[in-house]
């Protein structure tokens, strides 16, 4: 890249991060400070205003960057992610949106500890928040790390690592200071430059074929290398039955996890009823439907115009497909159409990142202080204790999550996102709705349930080809693989419920009937939510 595309580029990336760090600055001299500001934000937004955030905090750099990327490369098996993303809310809208509202205050302990020994019960949750938000953070500084690598050069390693710690510092700074306010005011911004750079590029795309879809796929097709068989199923994921056990375990994982991820439920408690969290849903499906049937043109379009040649050549896993595409139909690296075009493109990307990433810190932050902290000492902590110990909290995962994203920074970040999808379905969705709809569930049961998914899921992934025992592994030098499947959620996904399922049969306690009738009136009627 020149000067000039680095410089425009950079001074974009400066003017958001300028603008959201005026935000978190206004917010934060209007808070008073109290949990409920802290992890809710008064539970003052509208339906459409947390419709926006929640599509915001959804379309990530998975989205934007990995499943366009990996459209590009695998053609008809990338398609795959963006099907199951979306698939996965309709899970949300008709299973857990409601009842989450009306049964918790601030987290996915809140609503499992309703009816059950609170203690363990939050650790367990807690924990298993903290690893699914931790790989969720390491998808999107990976996304970062290449978005800049690719604006200064292409191949520097020092740049990539810097802009992670950069983000990492700056996710710190919006969640310490301004909270869940903030970060929802900086999700709708996000989303609604996301959306206008996508409706931007998919015009350019259409227009670049005359507005001809099939000439589209027929350039991408003769482009790719592979022929037809780029738009057919199997170029990625067919062949032997382990790559079709991954397809499997990939799709189990995507349209089961969103109802897991805590960043995405705790968005339900940000709304004053639960019908304006149902009413968030649709508005978030109808958002981000539309984004996923735009991502399918742009991957298409990026294998059509700037082949998957050089989007390998930028960068292995794919990740720069969409700001290659923006440089190429502005007119070209030398062009100032192709500049302006990939420098706006490039700032949207990273705005995405630092929302997504501002999200999910403030997610996991609320489990360390609320589930965690609260737990371990025996009493329920004063207020803005736990606010305190949240701030302190994400500057330590923040530390956690950039090391890793220096580790996994050749991976492509829809792949990594996939796996956080995967433990997320694992440990927390069986709890989740057992506790909701099983009226014999108990403590024990709810505590093996999430350790039951939990663990098998990391382990499974430690001991896949993600870590070790090929070239594109983390590890790529040494060899302890022993499990064959990239995705862990064929195998952990029915742990989960078959541990909490043991762990109740076998549990001596009886459980709590008139509890239980106590939570199941709150869920359906919202009587007595909070």
């Amino acid at each position: 890249m020149n000067g000039h595309h680095q410089t425009l580029a950079l001074v974009l990336f400066s003017a958001f991060v300028a603008v959201t760090l005026a935000i978190t600055t206004w917010v934060s001299r209007n808070r008073h400070g109290s949990a409920e500001e802290f992890y809710a934000g008064g539970r003052l937004f509208s339906p459409m205003e947390n419709g926006f955030a929640l599509s915001g905090d959804y379309m990530s750099a998975a989205s934007f960057l990995g499943i366009t990327g990996l459209i590009s490369l695998y053609g008809y098996d990338g398609l795959l992610y963006a099907v199951g993303f979306l698939v996965a809310w309709l899970v949300v809208l008709f299973l857990v949106a409601e009842l989450v509202r009306n049964c918790g205050r601030f987290t996915l302990a809140d609503v499992v500890a309703a009816r059950m020994d609170e203690r363990p019960v939050r650790i367990a949750a807690g924990s298993s928040s903290v690893v699914v938000s931790v790989m969720y953070l390491v998808a999107q500084m990976v996304g970062a790390g290449s978005l800049v690598s690719l604006l200064l050069g292409g191949t520097s390693d020092a740049a990539r690592n810097w802009t992670v710690i950069g983000v990492g510092a700056l996710m710190v700074i919006y969640v310490s200071m301004g909270g869940m306010r903030a970060t929802t005011w900086i999700q709708i911004v996000k989303a609604v430059l996301l959306i206008g750079g996508a409706i931007a590029l998919t015009v350019l795309v259409l227009l670049r074929f005359h507005g001809d879809i099939n000439e589209l796929l027929r350039a991408a097709a003769g482009r790719s290398g592979h022929g037809k068989d780029f738009l057919a199923p199997g170029l990625k994921y067919g062949g032997d039955w382990t790559a079709r056990f991954d397809f499997m375990s990939l799709g189990l994982a995507l349209v089961l996890g969103t109802a897991g991820l805590p960043h995405i439920l705790s968005r339900f408690y940000t709304v004053p009823t639960a019908r304006a969290a149902r009413r968030s849903v649709v508005w978030s499906i109808g958002l981000i439907g539309g984004f996923y049937l735009m991502t399918i043109v742009l991957g298409f379009g990026a294998a059509a115009v700037v082949g998957p040649e050089a989007v390998r050549g930028a960068n292995a896993a794919g990740n720069t497909a969409v700001p290659l595409l923006a440089l190429d139909l502005g007119g070209g690296a030398d062009s100032t159409g192709g500049t302006i075009l990939f420098a706006v493109v490039a700032a949207i990307a990273f705005a995405t990142i630092l929302a997504v990433v501002a999200g999910v810190t403030l997610a996991s932050s609320a489990a360390v202080a609320h589930d965690l902290y609260a737990s371990l000492r025996h009493r329920r902590a004063k207020p803005h204790g736990e606010v305190a110990v949240a701030r302190v909290a994400s500057v330590g995962i923040g530390v956690i999550a950039i090391a890793l994203s220096l580790l996994a920074r050749d991976l492509n970040v829809a792949f990594l996102v996939g796996l956080a999808f995967a433990v997320a379905a694992s440990a927390n969705l069986p709890v989740l709705l057992y506790s909701l709809f099983w009226r014999s569930f108990t403590t024990r049961g709810a505590v093996w349930a999430v350790y039951g998914g939990l663990v098998p899921a990391v382990v499974l992934v430690l001991l896949s080809p993600v870590v070790s025992g090929s070239p594109e592994s983390l590890f790529p030098g040494v060899d302890f693989q022993y499990f064959p499947l990239q995705n862990p959620g064929l195998v952990s996904i029915p742990l989960g419920f078959v541990a909490g399922w043991l762990g109740t049969i076998t549990s001596a306690e009886p459980p709590d009937e008139a509890k239980h009738a106590e939570i199941e009136v709150r869920a359906l009627t919202g009587a007595g939510a909070v």
